[in-house]
């Protein structure tokens, strides 16, 4: 039988998706703590059913893709803990099958129309966990983080995901290998940049690193998360221009992390009355990072009739 669910890139020409808030928020919320250096994919092994707990509490909050707790789920990271190849690959592919499990409790509850996984590939600073993933400019060349990323997403696509999300990128020069390397892989893919105003992290200017996925016939989203609803503001028409795709883009809540006193202070800028002038500039895939909970995103989803 012929599936009459409409892949994403579908849904995306058909208006706005509602993209899932920060997942480490939720976890977090719910008493896990993440300062291992793995985050959140630590518990695809020790706890898996908690990841699907907090893929859920976003389905019913009114999202429709979930993104996976891959982010800094790596070959190299796990080995450093003693997990062997075998066992990593098993669980990058868990974090979809977490996903997908949420995404039928989600319809078992009552959620109505299609209900996708994003699955998480973020940058190579996240494996160093070292803060360098808001950098960029490792040090590596753009063939040696190829190699770095296209073993993951090729466990990641076999996994059967909607999309892969190539998140949080803080530096052009990763972006083409991230480009390169889902080259082939038959599953689509957005591609989001971490951003300071008008340019990325590593300091190239945006419209630059939106133009590199501009003609890759993967990608059927570009934009920006991982950053301040301001810059989110400045930079959903610019992608929208340069690159003529739909424009992801989920930023944080707009708080900021006092390193010394070990909490977020500020006032949230992240409010559900951004999303119309997201959505009139290109915005097509919309949600929150981090600091972005369920009730943010359920406010968002019902500001977009969802």
């Amino acid at each position: 039988m012929v599936s009459t669910v409409p892949t994403l890139a579908d849904a995306l020409a058909a208006g706005p998706v509602v993209l899932d808030g920060g997942l480490s928020n939720q976890l977090e919320a719910a008493g896990h703590d993440l300062s291992d250096t793995l985050w959140s994919a630590r518990l695809l092994a020790e706890e898996p059913e908690a990841v699907v707990r907090a893929h859920l509490a976003y389905y019913e909050a009114g999202a429709q893709v979930a993104i996976t707790s891959s982010y800094q789920a790596t070959f190299e990271g796990f080995a450093r803990r003693g997990i062997g190849a075998e066992e990593a690959a098993e669980l990058l592919g868990r974090s979809v099958a977490l996903a997908r499990e949420a995404a039928g409790r989600a319809r078992a509850g009552g959620a109505t129309g299609p209900l996708y996984v994003a699955a998480s590939a973020g940058p190579y600073g996240a494996m160093l966990a070292d803060g360098s993933e808001y950098r960029g400019r490792y040090g590596l060349s753009v063939a040696e983080l190829e190699r770095f990323h296209r073993p993951r997403l090729e466990v990641l696509a076999a996994a059967g995901p909607d999309v892969l999300a190539l998140e949080t990128v803080p530096d052009a020069d990763e972006a083409r290998a991230l480009l390169r390397a889902v080259r082939g892989l038959g599953v689509p893919a957005y591609l989001s940049y971490s951003v300071a105003g008008d340019a990325t992290r590593a300091g190239q200017p945006l419209a630059e690193a939106f133009a590199l996925a501009a003609e890759v016939d993967e990608v059927i989203a570009v934009g920006v998360n991982c950053c301040a609803p301001d810059d989110a503001d400045r930079a959903v028409p610019l992608a929208a221009r340069v690159t003529g795709k739909p424009v992801v883009v989920y930023p944080n809540s707009g708080e900021r992390w006092d390193a010394e006193a070990r909490a977020w202070c500020g006032t949230p800028e992240f409010a559900a009355d951004r999303v119309a002038g997201w959505v009139a500039d290109g915005a097509r895939l919309i949600g929150g990072c981090c600091r972005v909970g369920p009730d943010a995103i359920a406010e968002l989803a019902a500001g977009l009739g969802h």
